[in-house]
């Protein structure tokens, strides 16, 4: 779970009862008007019971309601801050906001994105994961609707430093790929929610081969995370006018950076051979 409160919240919201759905919409809605009450005021906001709301704060790792309190304090004045650095009053696009503004706050948006998920980044799997890639077989990443977007990217990627790696967005031929799979090979599933019907099952028949299983998402509780030996989440926060994947695009690719790297730095020179031959294929189909 993402050490953003706010996030964190986000992420969760699927699996919250429909109380603690009420207080989280809240408490999203208006953290700063939480940060100043006390928690008889923001219960009968919410329309809950005092237990109720100290219950939710718990549900969410807190000891109770004013350690909760300071956690939203904290995430709230990075947020101010870094609303400061992009020059907005309100990280929310607005259907009035005009072209300036728009674009500062699609920048701090995805600006926070990236950097909340370089903060949460499991580094133990992210490590994990780029020596398994190395040493693999064929890498078999899956993808459905955006999520294939960024699946895409990776293969490209892999597929420059020499390393056998396809992607599949179509659902039938995820399922043959991963069944072929042997316990030399790995598989990556890519999906915002974790709770893609067609990812989960390709993902069920990839760990039946025994081949090591792993996922990008935003959802470290999701069915998706539940079912996988390794996750690298992702910590991005959807808004009224980029939900779902769209928030979390550029947090799954500076994940996919992030692995990229890791598994560059472990094959130094061979990666950079690899690169610049492929880098000079291409320099005769460029118009000077």
């Amino acid at each position: 779970m993402s050490s953003n409160t706010l996030t964190a919240m986000h992420q969760r919201l699927a699996e919250l009862t429909p109380t603690e759905q009420r207080i989280a919409a809240h408490v999203l809605d208006d953290p700063s008007a939480v940060v100043g009450a006390s928690i008889t005021q923001v219960a009968a906001v919410c329309e809950v019971s005092v237990a109720s709301l100290a219950r939710f704060a718990r549900t969410l790792g807190f000891a109770g309601y004013a350690e909760f309190r300071l956690a939203i304090a904290v995430d709230v004045d990075r947020a101010t801050a870094g609303r400061e650095r992009f020059q907005v009053g309100d990280g929310e696009v607005g259907p009035l906001d005009d072209a300036e503004t728009t674009v500062r706050k699609i920048a701090f948006q995805e600006s926070s994105a990236i950097d909340q998920t370089a903060r949460d980044i499991d580094l133990v799997a992210l490590d994990t994961l780029a020596e398994r890639i190395s040493g693999a077989r064929r890498i078999d990443i899956y993808g459905f609707g955006s999520s294939a977007l960024s699946g895409m990217d990776l293969q490209q990627k892999l597929h420059r430093i020499g390393l056998f790696a396809q992607c599949w967005s179509d659902h039938h031929i995820a399922l043959t790929s991963a069944a072929l799979l042997t316990e030399a090979d790995v598989a990556i599933g890519i999906s915002h929610s974790g709770r893609t019907l067609e990812l989960l099952q390709t993902m069920d028949v990839a760990a039946g081969t025994g081949a090591m299983t792993a996922a990008i998402s935003n959802a470290p509780n999701a069915p998706l995370a539940t079912r996988v030996d390794l996750l690298l989440a992702t910590s991005a926060s959807d808004t009224p006018f980029r939900a779902g994947a769209m928030s979390s695009r550029m947090a799954q690719l500076a994940v996919i950076d992030f692995l990229l790297v890791r598994i560059a730095q472990r094959n130094y020179d061979s990666t950079s051979t690899k690169l610049e031959l492929t880098y000079r294929a291409v320099q005769g189909h460029r118009v000077n």
